[in-house]
Parts: C-alpha cells; sequence; structure tokens
C-alpha cells in the first residue's frame, strides 16, 4: 500500500500535467515549417489588403483574430477547426453576430458576453465551429464602442483577411507537400471493391464514431483520422507482439521453382498439378528473378521470364512481423526467402504467416 503523501504527489502530477501543452507537430522541421507558414501567410495577408484597400504597404489592414487563425492553419492544418469553411464562414459568421448584438446591447460588457456566446452557438449549427470567431465576436462588439458598428466590418476586413489567410494556407501546404484542405486517405480495395483490407476492418468507422460519442467529451479530431490512428497502433502492437519470430522460423524450406527460360505452358502445368498459387521463377544462376501464380498466366510472353512478376523477398533474419502488413493487404500472397546473393533459401505463404501468429497468439 502507497504511503498518503506518495498518493498526493501522483495526484498533483497528474493534474499539473493536464497544464502541458503537447507539441505542434511530429518534430522541429513540421514546427520550423508551421512557423515559417504563419510568417508568410500573415505578411502576404496584411501586404495585399493594404494595397487593395488603399492604405499601402506600411499600414496593413489586420484584424488581431487572424493571428490565432493562422496558428491553426499552419499549426494544425489537419484539425477540423483549421479547414477552409470553419476558418472563412466562422470569422464572418462571428463579425455579423457580434455586430447584430452590439446593436441590440448597449452594454459593452453584456453585449461582450452575448456575442461571444452566440457566435459559438451559431457556429455550431453552420458546422463552422473556429476558436478564433470568438475573439472575432469580442472585437466587432469592443469595435462598436468608438462608433456606430457597421456590417462592413465582417466583410472588409475580416472577410478579405481570412479569404487571403486561408488562400496562402492552401498554396503553402500544397508546396510543403501537406494535405490540405484535409481529406482523409481512402485506402482503395485490393481487388477494386469498397471493402478495406482485413486488417482496416476493425475498428469500423461507426465504431470509432460510436465511442467518441460515449467518451463525452468534445474532441478536435476527425473520426476517420483517428480511425487511421488507432488501425496504425493496433498494427504496430501486432508487430511488437511477434517482434522475436524470424522468417527463417517459419518458411517452407523444400520449394519448388521454375527457371525463366522455361515455357509458360509448363509453369501452368507446375501450378496446376501441385496445387500452388505461386512459383519462384530462378535465373541461369539460380538468383531469384520473379514470381509467377494464377493470375501471370494471363500475361502474353513464351517464356516464364517474360510473365514474371516482381517478387516479395525477406531474409531469414527478417522479423515475422515485418510480413504483416504486405501479406494481409491483399497485394502479396508470398514473400521468398533468399541470402545475401539473393540465392533461394525458402518460401512464406499467406497461409504459413496464419499458422504462425494463431500459434502464438
Amino acid at each position: 500500500m502507497s504511503e498518503p503523501k506518495n498518493d498526493v504527489r501522483l495526484i498533483w502530477s497528474r493534474y499539473y500535467s493536464a497544464f502541458i501543452p503537447a507539441p505542434a507537430g511530429p518534430g522541429f522541421l513540421d514546427r520550423l515549417k508551421a512557423a515559417s507558414g504563419a510568417i508568410g501567410g500573415i505578411a502576404i495577408t496584411g501586404l495585399l489588403c493594404g494595397l487593395m484597400l488603399g492604405n499601402g504597404i506600411a499600414h496593413p489592414l489586420l484584424v488581431a483574430p487572424m493571428g490565432a487563425s493562422a496558428v491553426l492553419l499552419f499549426a494544425v492544418p489537419a484539425s477540423p477547426l483549421a479547414q477552409p469553411w470553419p476558418v472563412l464562414g466562422g470569422n464572418v459568421v462571428s463579425a455579423l453576430v457580434g455586430i447584430s448584438v452590439a446593436k441590440l446591447i448597449p452594454d459593452p460588457t453584456i453585449a461582450a458576453a452575448l456575442a461571444v456566446g452566440s457566435t459559438i452557438g451559431v457556429m455550431s449549427l453552420l458546422r463552422c465551429l473556429h476558436p478564433p470567431g470568438g475573439a472575432v465576436a469580442l472585437s466587432a462588439v469592443l469595435g462598436a464602442t468608438q462608433g456606430a458598428p457597421s456590417y462592413m466590418f465582417a466583410f472588409v476586413p475580416v472577410a478579405v483577411n481570412t479569404a487571403l489567410l486561408v488562400t496562402v494556407a492552401i498554396i503553402f501546404h500544397r508546396l510543403a507537400g501537406h494535405n490540405y484542405p484535409h481529406i482523409v486517405p481512402k485506402a482503395p480495395g485490393t481487388h477494386g471493391t469498397s471493402d478495406p483490407a482485413p486488417l482496416l476492418r476493425s475498428p469500423s468507422e461507426q465504431d470509432v464514431e460510436e465511442a467518441l460519442h460515449a467518451y463525452g467529451e468534445t474532441l478536435d479530431v476527425d473520426a476517420a483520422d483517428l480511425q487511421i490512428v488507432l488501425h496504425d497502433a493496433e498494427m504496430r502492437a501486432a508487430e511488437r507482439a511477434h517482434g522475436r519470430l524470424t522468417c527463417g522460423e517459419i518458411m517452407s524450406r523444400d520449394v519448388i521453382s521454375v527457371r525463366e527460360g522455361q515455357p509458360v505452358a509448363e509453369a501452368r502445368a507446375l501450378l496446376h498439378l501441385r496445387r500452388l498459387l505461386s512459383l519462384p521463377v530462378l535465373d541461369n544462376a539460380g538468383r531469384v528473378h520473379g514470381v509467377v501464380g494464377p493470375l501471370d498466366l494471363a500475361r502474353v510472353g513464351e517464356r516464364v521470364g517474360d510473365i514474371a512478376s516482381e517478387p516479395y523477398i525477406v531474409h531469414a533474419d527478417t522479423p515475422v512481423a515485418a510480413l504483416l502488413r504486405p501479406l494481409t493487404g491483399g497485394g502479396r500472397r508470398e514473400a521468398i526467402v533468399v541470402d545475401d546473393d539473393r540465392m533461394l533459401r525458402g518460401l512464406i505463404t499467406q497461409t504459413d504467416l496464419l499458422a504462425a501468429v494463431a500459434l502464438r497468439a
């Protein structure tokens, strides 16, 4: 049983850790890219607004909440809150709400509170929730204390600022190789169907959405993105669990093969006679040249070497965990084990992998 003093320290450390911010990106380079993107985005937006609206380069027409929008656009471009519609729609809607409240409520304190709260509600209904929108609404209310509030504020400078900043962000992320506007990549079915690969079928997108709903807190992550992360985590856990098992321990050693110069008819007959799904193809020196299976027989060619596919090559000391992704994704049926001179040493089929994983589960 732990001492009360240690329990207090543990509770305090967990509480304190909640205030420590998470890293802005996977690494230092990503943070540097985010910073440079924000510098360029704000500078270009201010410069163009100054030139377009007649204020000149020395007087950029920028509203303060654009800084917060830039943080989301360049530091966390995959966030649902940083997509073009939430950014543009959220800022413009917030400005309109803020101005409307300022016109109806003369007291600036009450107006400020109602503007921010109403903005959250309206943005949520319009599916354009954007945190800097609260600052835009607040700016509209506070600005109204200096003069009559005008709906033009929502369009110039808010809409113009936001549109230019989003445009710069799109161009920047395209050049940086990022996926923005963020679209969750859908892995196509190996056989041209809508079914994902076997290891990608659980948890399903519906499972993730129901879990998020049951969690009871709003998370700044798309359900489809979270599903991809969960699949990758499961695969890494499986790879770690089978990391000590090597290909040399589960491979078939008495492997039937063909030479690249043999007629295709001989390979076809051998596949049918031995009820095989693949045959390693060797060159004249005995090195692995390729692999041929039933689907390869549909190709045009007289010799086996003409129709052979590129083989998936591994070595005897390759961890079996490394085969999980390629052999379960639907694109590969076998892994050919070779030595350092590419001489054939064994063969591992999907059946071999299934048996090895099942027996050690």
